[in-house]
């Protein structure tokens, strides 16, 4: 369990105190808006009224005992990077902090924070991603060029076994798992045979990848 201090409950930070609290998590949400505070209540462990920006109250809060703060203010830039540097000021252990434009980002990395969330972009390329192909179901980044993707099984797949495709060897992509409807089976062996039915976890280059899925 940890301790995290959650700034900001707009729309995206009042859906991560919520998550975060059902994960069993410790959350102080801190917002100016007495409305969002009061409808926060009931869900995290607790808030304040307050403005992040006032040196003074953050000092107050000890944000050094925190494991984790959060500057999920996605509205007013100068706010969020005016309380990003303090958290970072009064000892804060890590900040990540939201960006709501990509030059947002790498001002707030420049001016305290750990890491940076980016919802709308990261969102956007999710959504380019997925709807490019109507063989993709879901895609996760991993590093600027290797991802997993779940996708139908490649027509060419059907009916053979994992060793008999020599998955890896061929076409250079690790099989992680298969799903048939909500059931997963991870790391299938190499008598597993492809079915119509299923979708295929692969990890990979997405250029691999990419040209998987222009076979098939």
């Amino acid at each position: 369990m940890k301790s995290v201090l959650l700034i900001g409950l707009g729309r995206f930070g009042r859906r991560m105190a919520k998550k975060l609290c059902e994960l069993g998590h410790d959350v102080l949400a801190v917002d100016k808006n007495e409305g969002r505070v009061n409808d926060a209540l009931e869900f995290v462990t607790s808030a304040q009224i307050a403005d992040a920006t006032n040196e003074n109250f953050m000092r107050s809060l000890g944000v050094s005992n925190f494991d984790l703060c959060v500057v999920a203010i996605g509205d007013d830039f100068q706010s969020s990077l005016e309380a990003t540097a303090l958290l970072k000021d009064c000892g804060a252990r890590f900040v990540l902090s939201r960006a709501s434009r990509e030059v947002h980002a790498r001002f707030l990395l420049r001016n305290g924070a750990d890491d940076v969330v980016y919802p709308e972009g990261q969102m956007a390329d999710w959504a380019a991603m997925r709807y490019s192909s109507e063989h993709i179901f879901d895609y996760v980044k991993l590093s600027p060029e290797y991802s997993i993707y779940e996708i139908a099984v490649p027509e060419e797949w059907l009916g053979k076994t994992v060793k008999e495709l020599a998955v890896r060897q061929k076409y250079r992509v690790n099989v992680l798992g298969v799903k048939k409807d909500d059931d997963l089976q991870p790391m299938p062996g190499p008598s597993h045979r492809f079915v119509s039915e299923e979708k295929v976890l692969i990890l990979g280059h997405d250029r691999d990848v990419q040209a998987l899925l222009r076979k098939n």
